[in-house]
C-alpha cells in the first residue's frame, strides 16, 4: 500500500531533487517550482509488488518514477501476465491516459521493487490559456520527446517478441541492450519470471535454453548480469 506520509506537495520540498529529470529538461528553477505547484504535484511512496494502477480504471495524473521502478504489465482473462515495459528512475507513465482521462486503462502499473513515484495532474495542460507560461511549452515539448521515445521503446519489444523460437527471443533482447549500453556485459532489469514474461514464454523452457546457450558459449550470465560473446552476433548476421 501508498504510503500517506508521503502525499504531500512537491513543490513544498525545492526543486534542486527534480532537476535532472527528462520531463522538466530546459527549466529554471523558478519555471520548475510553477510547473510543480500547477500540476498539483505529489510523491507517494510504494512497496514492492503493490499496483499503482489498474486495468479498467482511469486517471487523471501522469506519474514519474523518482526512486526505484515499476513495470506496465497486461494480463489475460486466464492470468497470464506479459511485461510491457520497465520504467526507472526519471521515467513517466500513464502520460497518455491522463491527458485522455476518460479512457480505461487497459494495463496495469506495478511496483518492481520499494519505490517512490510524484504524481502530476494534467489539467492545466489540457487547459492551457491563449498564451500559455514558458514552463508550459517547455512542459509540452519534453512531453512529445518523451512519447517518441517511449514508441521507439514499444517498438523495440516487437522486434524481440518477433521470433518464433525463444533462442531468437533471447537474442534480439540481449542485442537490443548490448547496442543501447555499448557493451558485451550489462544488468538487465528483470529476474527470470519477469523475462519470460516480458519475452511472452514459459519460463522453464527460457531457463532450458538459457543454459544450453551458456553451454555453447554464447552468453554468460549470473542472476541478471549477462554477456554475449564478443562478435557473435556479426557471426550469425554476417
Amino acid at each position: 500500500m501508498p504510503d500517506d506520509r508521503d502525499n504531500r506537495f512537491a513543490s513544498e520540498e525545492g526543486t534542486e531533487k527534480y532537476k535532472g529529470i527528462p520531463l522538466f529538461h530546459g527549466m529554471s528553477p523558478e519555471e520548475l517550482s510553477d510547473s510543480l505547484a500547477h500540476l498539483d504535484a505529489r510523491k507517494r511512496s510504494y512497496r514492492k509488488g503493490t499496483f499503482l494502477l489498474r486495468a479498467g480504471s482511469t486517471t487523471r495524473c501522469m506519474g514519474i518514477v523518482l526512486s526505484g521502478s515499476v513495470t506496465i504489465e497486461s494480463t489475460d482473462l486466464c492470468g497470464n501476465c506479459t511485461i510491457l515495459s520497465h520504467i526507472g528512475p526519471g521515467g513517466i507513465f500513464a502520460e497518455t491516459y491522463a491527458c485522455l482521462e476518460k479512457e480505461v486503462l487497459l494495463v496495469d502499473v506495478r511496483a518492481n521493487e520499494d519505490c517512490v513515484i510524484l504524481f502530476l495532474s494534467t489539467e492545466c495542460i489540457k487547459n492551457q490559456p491563449s498564451v500559455p507560461e514558458s514552463w508550459q511549452y517547455k512542459l509540452v515539448r519534453n512531453l512529445l520527446m518523451i512519447s517518441a521515445r517511449k514508441n521507439l521503446l514499444l517498438s523495440g519489444r516487437s522486434f524481440h517478441t518477433a521470433s518464433r523460437t525463444i533462442r531468437g527471443k533471447v537474442l534480439a533482447y540481449l542485442h537490443s541492450i548490448s547496442l543501447q549500453t555499448r557493451s558485451d556485459a550489462f544488468d538487465i532489469p528483470f529476474d527470470r519470471q519477469q523475462l519470460a514474461d516480458y519475452l511472452n514464454v514459459d519460463r522453464t523452457a527460457l531457463s532450458k535454453e538459457l543454459g544450453k546457450m551458456k553451454r555453447e558459449g554464447i552468453i554468460t550470465f549470473r542472476r541478471n548480469h549477462f554477456g554475449i560473446r564478443p562478435h557473435y552476433m556479426d557471426e550469425i548476421f554476417p
